[in-house]
């Protein structure tokens, strides 16, 4: 490991704009690659919520850059979320390309802003930037980040907002918005937002309320998400994702994209982590040690291969790296594409949302029936960790459950294992007294004694409803393994609050939202 030094630089975007970064500098006269990070945070901070210290970074042989990024931390020009990051990443990277005491070859690292910072700076085919590694990102900003199934992800992104809000109120010394902003971050108003506190959003973090009045094929969306620029993309990529992470369902189809038009290596990651952080236990639940975070390690291994040309055996000859929860064990796959699926009917006497034993998940449907959900706007139904939650991964639900808001569907308990691995479906036949509505579905195990966890969630608001057609939507992929004598839970609400906005049904008052579950071969889960 090689001692380091720290230094500040800066370097002109081409509309004169200058932008700082720390440079951490491994002591040798050996010209070394660098590891670029692009972020809005402060440089100081460097990610490290999740990953190892740049210092530790640089130890391993590297130059490693860390920028403020436009209008962020000491860096000049005014920040507007992710427009200026192509430009500015090219622009970067034509600076880095002949720093002193370098190779001139450019890797890139980071996760959320960072991540989608990299594939940004990849659209200018840079001939110096050699391989990235983005992690938890969107690949449709729209579809990927800021909503879900057409469902506004409120939590995140008004908790994001917030945070982005009051450091730019701090950099622009407007105390007074930074404290409003800075009080509200640590008791989050979900129920209202305080008038003062929306002034200073819509002042220091104007993109919450633009997400909130953009429509999804506004060209907005499409000018800041990475799959508009697929054609202009090829890098060998290796993917980081987690499993209770808000942004996996891009990092999952960006991964896919990637693999299926690349003529370069492209890996995946997938942890049993949420956003923050990537570690051994979240939530109920433990994953052993086997769940540490390895990504640091595994970048590093990466980047010897991709930059330096060290051969190694740590380079994944099957590129898919999955944690299997249940076994607590790493798997390794060849592709995503499934080799079977299962489906799972829905049946109940009409009382599964009554009684947690009445609704049933069958092989096959038996009868048709129905179920009836009440969602009463004055006491919605709770979010209770999942992906789209600031305190995201597997809860113990039982309690939760006994609500009549909730109808629950379980599996026999099963005589073998069951391993889900990869994408779910849940197709449902339903009726509703609202043309527009919301359907939150959950995914759990459910143990002999009575407890109930989380492994799975998805949430679709529906607009127009036709009533002749099934509503089908995506659940947040996962790789499980169920042991034996344990059961598969399917809950359905109409809401899923704080997670998800509250959905007013017709009318832009609160309103009581009434749907009907069809129990029929046209109502199933897809695995």
């Amino acid at each position: 490991m090689y001692q380091v030094s720290k230094e500040v630089a800066t370097t002109k975007t081409r509309d004169g704009i200058t932008l700082v970064a720390d440079i951490y500098r491994p002591k040798t006269e050996e010209k070394l690659p660098i590891l670029l990070m692009r972020q809005p945070y402060g440089r100081e901070i460097a990610s490290t919520v999740v990953y190892a210290h740049s210092k530790w970074y640089a130890s391993q042989g590297y130059i490693v850059v860390i920028q403020d990024v436009r209008g962020r931390g000491d860096s000049g020009g005014e920040f507007h979320l992710f427009e200026s990051e192509i430009d500015d990443g090219e622009d970067t990277l034509n600076w880095l390309s002949t720093l002193e005491g370098s190779t001139g070859k450019v890797g890139m690292y980071g996760f959320s802003y960072q991540g989608m910072t990299q594939i940004y700076g990849a659209i200018s085919k840079h001939p110096a930037l050699k391989t990235i590694c983005p992690a938890m990102i969107a690949s449709d900003l729209y579809g990927d980040w800021a909503y879900e199934n057409g469902a506004f992800c409120y939590e995140l992104n008004l908790a994001w907002a917030i945070q982005l809000g009051a450091q730019t109120a701090r950099l622009k010394e407007d105390f007074s918005a930074y404290n409003l902003l800075f009080s509200a971050s640590r008791n989050l108003p979900v129920w209202g937002i305080p008038s003062g506190v929306e002034e200073a959003l819509r002042k220091y973090a104007p993109f919450y309320y633009l997400w909130l009045n953009t429509p999804p094929d506004d060209d907005y969306w499409r000018k800041l998400s990475p799959q508009s620029y697929l054609d202009r993309i090829d890098l060998p990529m290796l993917h980081i994702g987690g499993w209770f992470d808000g942004y996996l369902r891009g990092t999952w189809n960006f991964y896919r994209q990637m693999r299926a038009k690349s003529a370069f290596q492209q890996s995946l990651i997938i942890g049993p982590w949420c956003h923050i952080p990537w570690g051994n236990t979240k939530g109920d639940r433990t994953y052993s040690v086997t769940a540490n975070n390895n990504i640091n390690e595994a970048q590093i291994s990466w980047f010897d291969y991709y930059l330096k040309g060290v051969k190694n055996n740590k380079i994944p000859k099957k590129n898919i790296n999955l944690f299997l929860m249940g076994q607590n064990k790493w798997i390794k796959k060849k592709t995503l594409d499934k080799e079977k699926y299962t489906k799972f009917y829905l049946n109940s006497t009409g009382l599964a949302n009554v009684r947690d034993d009445n609704g049933k998940l069958l092989s096959k449907n038996k009868k048709i029936s129905e179920d009836i959900l009440v969602t009463d706007f004055w006491r919605p139904t709770p979010s209770l960790g999942g992906h789209n939650s600031v305190n995201a991964g597997s809860f113990e639900r039982g309690e939760l459950e006994q609500r009549t808001d909730i109808i629950t569907y379980t599996s026999d308990f099963l005589t073998e294992k069951l391993t889900i691995i990869g994408d779910i479906s849940l197709q449902l036949k339903v009726a509703c007294n609202h043309s527009t509505f919301d359907i939150s579905a959950v995914l759990s195990q459910v143990y002999p004694d009575g407890r109930v966890y989380n492994f799975s969630q998805g949430h679709i608001t529906v607009q127009e409803h036709q009533g002749n057609k099934p509503i089908i939507f995506n659940l947040q992929p996962s790789a499980i393994a169920l042991k034996k004598n344990t059961a598969l839970r399917l809950s359905i609400s109409g809401s899923a609050f704080p997670a998800y906005a509250l959905n007013k049904g017709d009318s832009q008052e609160a309103q009581t939202i009434t749907l009907r579950v069809f129990c029929t071969e046209e109502s199933f889960l897809r695995l």
